[in-house]
């Protein structure tokens, strides 16, 4: 029995085709997954030492800071810029 697929490629090419106005490569499923998986998991290691850091100012554990809500300001929020992959051949 064949493994089933993480993710539908041609579905996602499409996709980044329609809204990108720009021919896409033959590998940019490929490419756009594995910065998807790179951000999850980038976003859970912050998480994990925003919590640590907030339990250890407040000198309690992370079940009694469930009462608080969490504050996002601007400085929280990278930056994102359009990247343009120059094909060298």
């Amino acid at each position: 029995m064949a493994p089933q697929k993480a993710y539908p490629r041609s579905v996602l090419k499409r996709i980044v085709k329609a809204h990108s106005d720009r021919n896409v490569s033959k590998n940019v499923d490929v490419l756009i997954y594995l910065d998807y998986a790179l951000f999850l998991q980038e976003l859970v290691r912050e998480a994990v030492i925003h919590a640590q850091t907030e339990a250890s100012a407040d000198g309690a554990t992370s079940t009694a800071t469930k009462n608080k809500k969490p504050v996002i300001s601007a400085r929280d929020v990278r930056k994102v810029s359009k990247v343009i992959f120059v094909n060298p051949s």
